[in-house]
């Protein structure tokens, strides 16, 4: 009888419990709120950008030792643009990376439009990302014209970023580019600080050898657009930098140098003269006038320019002194004004452009939808033609004080890597101007092949994760820094990158010794130390190890699909 009993209040307390189960929520329902969802790590196909995808892949690994699902999924490079770029409100993170131009020798361009609240909506500010005490810091250091003290608050801004991991930053990669020395003069091929071969001096001054006088070079990704208004990519910076020209140029040595403007002269620290070049003229042969050079600058400062609308705010007004020069007064002392205004805008002609943005007045586009079927500018090169896809054709414009030395520049679109190579080696190519492929298989070619000569430079850009912190969990400063305590980023640079480049803590690349901060925090891979800094904010894990939020808090997100 009494086996019975005990048997029957087993029985009734399993009965109980399941009833109590199902009246309630358990612990595992209430838990499951909680848990950190599905998260998307978007990035480039393989075989476009080998680079960036074996970063996504090692990067992913890292973050799933947190308890966190994650999956990476590839798109096109127009796509993976326009869904990073246009989408914003939509995406988790995506490798990404800023490349090495001129401009960008000064560290103004990279701080305060990468990073400053101002460019967040529809600017470079991608991540959204939102920080008070930053973005004083960003605009104090355009004002301070002291090297000394801007270099301090060049350094604190850089440790705030620190602190916060907008990004993950990977490395600052060594750029590998190689020409065929039978064809052009090695002599007469231009290596620029942070920039390497691949740019502006280069194009201008390379000289043929022989009867071969066409460049022809090679770009993983395609065009998107050639529009001297809307900043759309690496590759189309080439082209705009070469057909339109600006007052300043950055030289080889990283420093401001006159351009379309025979001088400048700075009259107090917030005026500064300029004055244009005689005889410039477009490539539809109008004159290139001071009022085309206002237009130049004045009309980003409207809402239908906001890729450029940060590099001219701060000019308050631009005055004709008299039928030669120009005045730009500041709204405040701004030390990169050369670098970052003067050498960022290209010269436009008005004729042009002012009808096209006029067109656009009471709509919802802005620049960055127009393009002229022909583009017009008054740089060293002149437009040919287009074929969406394949290539550019530009061909050297003769009348240019500058007038390059080959006869075209002609830029494919080949997006394999291994058929790049395939075509330096066959010919096809001999300028090799976008290679992610394996340093070592390069070098090798070079040994084999004395026409080919390689040239390695640490680069200007980095390359680098980034959090959209629109979108929980990367809204939480912790999290982010979790998550750059797991990834093995030397594993990234050692294989993703085969040791071509230098481990990257800062936006500020160490190419640029006077301007990178020192002792920055380095986020040594610690996947425990990541666990316990989630653990310390409130973070938990579930029975099946999923990583969940803090108490207070529950999912809210969908996966962008």
């Amino acid at each position: 009888m009494r086996r019975q009993r005990v048997l029957r209040g087993l029985v009734f307390g399993i009965i109980a419990a399941m009833v109590l189960a199902t009246a309630q929520p358990g612990p595992s329902q209430a838990q499951a709120s909680r848990v950190v969802r599905e998260l998307v790590l978007v990035t480039w196909p393989q075989a476009q950008n080998p680079q960036q995808y074996e970063s996504a892949r090692i990067a992913a690994e890292g973050m799933r030792q947190l308890g966190l699902k994650v999956t990476v999924r590839t798109m096109p490079w127009e796509q993976l643009a326009d869904y990073v770029w246009e989408e914003r409100q939509k995406w988790d993170m995506t490798t990404w990376q800023m490349v090495g131009r001129p401009e960008r020798s000064d560290p103004d361009e990279i701080l305060v439009n990468l990073f400053s609240s101002s460019t967040a909506k529809d600017g470079y500010n991608f991540v959204g990302f939102i920080d008070p005490k930053y973005d004083g810091l960003a605009q104090a250091q355009r004002s301070a014209t002291d090297p000394a003290a801007r270099k301090h608050l060049v350094d604190q801004a850089q440790q705030v970023l620190a602190d916060a991991q907008p990004y993950t930053f990977l490395v600052n990669p060594k750029s590998l580019y190689a020409y065929d020395n039978q064809v052009w003069d090695p002599h007469t091929i231009v290596e620029q600080k942070g920039i390497g071969i691949k740019n502006f001096w280069t194009f201008v001054q390379a000289a043929p050898k022989g009867a071969q006088k066409d460049m022809v070079l090679n770009a993983l990704d395609p065009i998107l657009a050639i529009n001297p208004l809307y900043i759309s990519g690496k590759v189309d910076s080439w082209i705009t930098e070469l057909i339109w020209d600006r007052l300043v140029r950055i030289g080889p040595d990283g420093l401001p140098r006159p351009w379309a403007a025979s001088a400048y002269t700075w009259v107090n620290p917030t005026t500064i003269d300029v004055t244009l070049r005689p005889g410039m003229r477009f490539h539809d042969g109008t004159p290139v006038t001071l009022d085309d050079v206002i237009f130049s600058f004045m009309a980003p400062k409207g809402d239908k320019v906001p890729m450029y609308k940060p590099f001219v705010a701060n000019i308050a007004d631009i005055k004709k002194v008299n039928a030669t020069t120009l005045r730009f007064v500041l709204a405040k002392p701004q030390a990169a004004f050369l670098t970052s205004t003067l050498g960022k805008l290209n010269i436009v002609p008005q004729h042009a452009w002012g009808p096209m943005l006029q067109s656009l007045e009471g709509k919802k586009d802005n620049a960055q939808f127009l393009q002229e079927k022909a583009p017009v500018g008054s740089g060293p090169f002149r437009f040919v033609s287009w074929t969406r896809g394949q290539e550019v054709v530009l061909e050297a414009n003769p009348q240019h004080w500058a007038a390059p030395k080959m006869h075209r520049w002609i830029l494919r679109t080949v997006s394999n890597v291994e058929a790049s190579l395939g075509g330096l080696r066959n010919g096809e190519i001999n300028f090799l101007s976008d290679y992610l492929g394996d340093p070592m298989v390069l070098n090798r070619l070079s040994r084999q092949d004395p026409r080919i000569t390689v040239v390695a430079s640490t680069d200007i850009g980095f390359q680098f994760i980034a959090y959209n912190e629109r979108r929980p969990p990367f809204n939480d400063v912790n999290l982010r820094r979790a998550l750059t305590m797991a990834i093995d980023r030397t594993m990234i640079r050692l294989v993703a990158f085969k040791g071509y480049g230098e481990m990257s803590d800062s936006p500020v690349s160490k190419a640029l010794e006077y301007w990178h901060a020192s002792r920055l925090p380095q986020y040594s891979r610690d996947v425990q130390a990541a666990r316990d800094l989630l653990k310390k904010a409130g973070y938990e894990w579930d029975g099946q190890g999923r990583l969940m939020y803090p108490a207070s808090q529950s999912e809210t997100l969908e996966v962008a699909r």
